[in-house]
């Protein structure tokens, strides 16, 4: 294929993925599910040309890390903190927590008594089913607005942040004993100790650099500090959160003596572009990943009846216990906060992460795809009928 075949098909997959973007507006139907179904299609057209490409597995990973870091700035550079929704954070973070636990729980038992393998590889291939994909989740709610739409940007990237400590925590090879909730404990003090010496570095050029090409360079920075804090175990999607949320938030968070190190006006002034920059990169990489990843899929393999009920099962049983927690614990609406809890990019990065020897044979990249494919299709759902509710009550 020459150079210009491949340009012509890059520009074709933006210019589609822009087009998903406003049939989504107008439809509700999430953008994502377009560009994984075009990606399909792909594939069945390439097979039946004859035509062999196949992406690396690494590619796709890259693809979904800096996608995974780009959206978690991109959302958290549009939220406000104020004492006023302090009771929604903590609502959106145990919500996160509670329902993250107890799927993943509840699958690794699914996965436990229908397959016979051990508990601790069960944990580690259920935890990225039960993971929200924020990726997914913050886009499509673009269109909601107030409480609703917060909590649940909240609510994805705080079960973006706890799946992968939680992920390794179950990796860890003294699981179930106490000695791995000391370490746990460690890595959570050690990720909050280098989000604040990270966030305060980063800021810190933001606010100094006065070159015109500044905000790549911000963002290389971010990446390669999640990139080492990963490396070291940690939960480093918290650096991003908290990167964003301080941008945003600079007059609340640099008070008295601070003032003399940083110009919150200055970083007010930098925000536009910065969050400019941040979405047309997560709407670009979003793009790829997507397409790569449902050009990846087999349609073959997805006819199975045994992957089908086992994708059904899953799903029934992580929508059962988040109605039971909105329902009866939370006691807050339903419509649209059921339906959307759609699984995609961090469900695929945290599964590509599972060593060898906890990987099960029968959960695959297929069970993946089907359990993606259905929660996107709820969330779809929900969308539709939260266009006929009222007026956001409160919480």
């Amino acid at each position: 294929m020459g150079s210009y075949s491949i340009l012509i098909g890059l520009s074709l997959a933006i210019i589609l993925s822009y087009l998903f973007d406003l049939i989504a507006r107008a439809t509700k139907v999430p953008s994502v599910l377009m560009l994984l179904l075009s990606g399909i299609a792909l594939r069945q057209a390439a097979d039946y040309f004859e035509f062999t490409f196949v992406a690396p597995k690494v590619i796709l990973e890259i693809f979904g890390i800096i996608g995974l870091i780009m959206i978690v700035l991109e959302g958290a550079l549009d939220l406000k903190i104020t004492r006023e929704k302090f009771p929604l954070i903590r609502r959106s973070f145990f919500a996160a927590v509670l329902m993250l636990v107890v799927q993943s729980l509840a699958i690794a038992l699914i996965l436990h008594y229908w397959l016979g393998v051990n508990f601790q590889s069960c944990l580690v291939n259920a935890i990225p089913l039960a993971v929200i994909s924020s990726a997914i989740a913050i886009p499509s709610v673009a269109g909601l607005t107030g409480e609703k739409q917060e909590f649940i940007i909240y609510e994805s990237t705080f079960s973006d942040i706890l799946g992968i400590m939680l992920f390794n925590f179950a990796l860890q090879a003294n699981f179930g004993q106490g000695m791995s909730v000391a370490t746990f404990g460690l890595d959570v003090i050690a990720v909050g100790l280098v989000a604040i010496a990270s966030t305060a570095a980063l800021i810190f050029l933001l606010d100094r650099i006065r070159l015109h090409v500044k905000f790549f360079l911000i963002l290389a920075f971010l990446i390669l500090l999640y990139s080492v804090a990963k490396n070291l175990h940690l939960s480093s999607l918290v650096l991003v959160l908290v990167f964003g949320l301080a941008v945003n938030n600079a007059e609340q968070f640099m008070v008295g003596p601070i003032k003399h190190w940083f110009n919150p006006a200055r970083l007010t002034d930098e925000l536009h572009q910065l969050r400019s920059i941040t979405a047309e990169s997560a709407f670009l990489i979003r793009t790829f990943f997507f397409l790569l990843f449902g050009y990846s899929i087999t349609v073959s393999k997805l006819m199975s009846p045994q992957l089908l009920l086992q994708g059904v099962i899953i799903v029934v049983a992580l929508t059962a216990i988040r109605y039971f927690y909105l329902r009866f614990i939370a006691k807050t609406d339903l419509i649209p906060e059921l339906f959307i809890a759609p699984k995609g990019l961090i469900t695929v990065l945290l599964f590509y992460s599972i060593p060898q020897q906890h990987l099960i044979g029968e959960v695959s990249e297929n069970i993946l795809f089907i359990v993606i494919l259905l929660t996107g299709v709820l969330m779809m759902v929900g969308l539709l009928m939260s266009r006929e509710e009222p007026a956001i009550g409160e919480y």
